[in-house]
């Protein structure tokens, strides 16, 4: 099982580490995603080019990854590797060898890990982003506060093993959010349509 689970683990980082963001960018001829607003690779940036259909397809793109990862390692290794898939995708989300570990800050692959290990979960983070997106409008609290609501559901559900490894993407998650919860705390958070 430990070479199934290094095979997991390899999987999950490789398509984990893949900058959607990034590649669609070049491809579309914008300038470099990494020089422009937060100089994140991920989704909420590319949008910050103005172009919508390249962030969606971002946003989809990297929540498959996650997703892909989880149900390859699954098929080969059962729930154990489907879920140390699931967290090495999220960490080359985080810190991708190809960018000098300047990756994204891991909302869509948070998603589609879910997505693929229990697609409740995904649901209820979708769900506690938009509620508070819609009364908040600050994309990077929707993001702290879904993340916060998972773990406890899946622990409501009973899944203990996902719960805690939700518990510790949530950490990662708001770790690579802390110059957000900074300005957040300062009141000088950006909005999400504001200019």
């Amino acid at each position: 099982m430990i070479v199934v689970y290094v095979f997991a683990a390899a999987l999950g980082y490789f398509l984990g580490s893949i900058p959607f963001g990034l590649v669609l960018t070049r491809l579309a001829g914008t300038q470099d995603i990494r020089t422009i607003g937060s100089g994140n690779i991920g989704a909420t940036n590319v949008l910050r080019t103005g172009r919508k259909g390249l962030a969606a397809a971002t946003l989809i793109l990297d929540a498959l990854k996650g997703t892909i990862a989880v149900i390859i390692a699954g098929s080969v290794g059962g729930p154990q590797a489907a879920m140390i898939a699931g967290l090495f995708a999220f960490l080359g989300h985080l810190f991708p060898v190809w960018l000098g570990f300047k990756g994204g800050k891991g909302v869509a692959v948070y998603i589609g890990i879910m997505l693929g290990l229990f697609w409740p979960a995904a649901l209820i983070f979708c769900m506690a982003w938009l509620a508070c997106a819609f009364a908040s409008r600050y994309s990077s609290l929707s993001a702290l506060t879904a993340s916060g609501v998972t773990p406890i559901f899946l622990w409501w559900a009973k899944a203990p093993q996902l719960a805690l490894l939700a518990t510790v993407l949530t950490l990662l998650l708001w770790f690579m959010h802390r110059e957000n919860i900074k300005r957040l705390m300062a009141g000088t958070e950006g909005k999400i349509g504001a200019k």
